[in-house]
């Protein structure tokens, strides 16, 4: 029970931190939105995207090392070996990979950013410093560090809101909006170099793991890019086909959909480092067993999230853009929303290969996923515009859902039962009725829907019995914990 106690307070944790995360990215949208142009505002949607996808192939997959293999090491010399061999590795390609993208940045920014070229100069340090920064806080969340991972976090994005709002308010336009954004990376950096050193020391390396480390990293490279694709190269083809506006239309409606990934973020953060430890240790139900509740609670808030952000779209796209902006941000939510759904469960199925180190299969199923999406893009997008894209999303992902489900091994099969899934829908249903019937308008009767609603749920899930009697008292001793403070000698969390 203190096994499963400690993993609720640090989902909780991560979660908290996730939600600060999205209330940051909130906050700074009707900032940009209001102050840029919506072509502009394409451009900085367009950034955000290269931020997510050049770390992931530069770093060579070895963030999955870290967090596959230095969970299990008790040694701290062998920490320190694993950890800055990686570290060498991730430093020297990430260096020779952002200073080619500073060399030829006139060619990428006459394809991708519209000619501006000092974008992309721009853009070259802030990819090489949030390499660094992402490799950093992995081994944080290998070593599950979530205290200092969480301060850290809020620190990144604190820095983030403050400095992009500030240089956006005084430039309106997105070259100030990046300044602020490479000065942001680069106080993070300072703090993440200090906290890791810290805790684990330095040391030269002398690389004997290290093609251990690859062998199971690279294979996570095609699946990491083509989950790029699916997630974010709709904005590269949307401008490609259509225009940079057109990426300012389709990027806040499509991350008000996903907003719904803070219920899951927590949950892809906390178990690979988690499960590692059980499967190691032969510990196979008690594995079975997180997995099963964190699908079913997952679900639990994910499927009225869906139907909520979904009927609730507009007049939040209202307060948050422009009423252009919103009349077409609106039709992509819904999309995006239940594609963040599968992607969730997506995102706790796929811990059975990483655990069982079936990174290929990984790779096959979103190589496929994405050449899937990128033709259907090309096919729906000049038809029927940024909603296409939104659809392509949506069938990528229940493709790349269906395909791990079917790969998975039998012995990691979850038990979750399908009535409590069919009564959380039946709960949502007749919650999205209140929310038609009160029609809200405006930041307080939004908030006022959203709280009668999540009340409402949660009743009517009580009256149909879905907690069962040791969840019930589980959560009660963890409320109590709280509350008594019993445990502050316990385990850091």
């Amino acid at each position: 029970m203190h096994t499963y106690r400690l993993f609720t307070q640090r989902v909780i944790l991560i979660a908290s931190t996730n939600l600060l995360t999205v209330l940051s990215g909130i906050i700074l949208l009707p900032i940009l939105t209001k102050n840029m142009t919506i072509a502009d505002y394409g451009a900085w949607a367009q950034i955000m995207a290269t931020i997510v996808v050049v770390p992931s192939i530069v770093m060579l997959g070895l963030t999955s090392s870290i967090v596959r293999y230095i969970p299990s090491l008790e040694d701290k010399k062998q920490i320190q070996e694993a950890f800055y061999s990686i570290s060498f590795v991730v430093l020297f390609t990430s260096l020779i990979s952002c200073a080619l993208i500073y060399i030829f940045s006139q060619a990428i920014a006459s394809h991708f950013f519209n000619n501006n070229t000092i974008i992309v100069q721009i853009l070259a340090p802030i990819l090489f410093i949030e390499t660094i920064n992402i490799l950093f806080l992995n081994y944080m969340r290998a070593r599950q560090l979530i205290k200092k991972y969480t301060f850290i976090l809020l620190i990144k994005n604190t820095s983030l809101l403050v400095l992009v709002s500030y240089f956006v308010i005084s430039g309106e336009n997105i070259y100030s909006a990046t300044i602020g954004l490479l000065i942001a990376t680069f106080l993070t950096l300072i703090i993440l170099i200090f906290a890791v050193v810290s805790s684990v020391g330095f040391t030269f390396p002398n690389f004997r793991h290290i093609q251990e480390y690859l062998h199971f990293g690279v294979p996570t490279i095609p699946a990491n890019l083509s989950n790029w694709i699916v997630n974010s190269s709709d904005l590269y083809i949307i401008g490609f086909l259509l225009s940079t506006a057109s990426v300012g239309y389709y990027s806040p409606g499509y991350s008000l959909g996903s907003s719904i990934s803070i219920l899951w973020a927590p949950l892809a953060f906390i178990l690979p480092s988690v499960l590692s430890q059980y499967y190691e240790k032969k510990q196979i139900e008690e594995v079975r067993t997180i997995m099963r509740y964190s699908l079913k609670y997952f679900l639990l808030l994910a499927i009225p999230a869906v139907f909520g952000i979904s009927l609730l779209s507009r007049p939040i796209l209202i307060i948050l853009t422009t009423p252009e902006i919103s009349s077409q941000g609106a039709l992509i939510t819904p999309f995006s929303a239940v594609s963040a759904l599968v992607f969730g469960i997506y995102s706790i199925i796929i811990q059975i290969l990483v655990l069982e180190k079936r990174t290929k299969i990984i790779g096959k199923i979103w190589i496929i996923s994405a050449l899937l999406n990128i033709g259907l893009n090309f096919l729906l997008i000049p038809h029927i515009g940024i909603i296409g894209a939104a659809i392509t999303t949506l069938f990528a992902f229940v493709y790349a859902l269906a395909a791990t489900l079917y790969s998975s091994p039998k012995k990691f099969k979850i038990n979750l039962e399908y009535r409590y899934l069919l009564k959380y829908i039946f709960a949502s249903i007749i919650m999205s009725i209140i929310i038609l019937k009160l029609n809200p308008f405006g930041i307080t009767a939004i908030l006022t829907t959203v709280v009668i609603c999540a009340i409402f749920y949660f009743i009517l899930l009580l009256a149909l019995n879905v907690f069962e009697k040791k969840e019930i008292l589980f959560f009660k001793g963890f409320i109590r914990q709280i509350n008594m403070k019993k445990n502050k000698n316990s385990e850091e969390i």
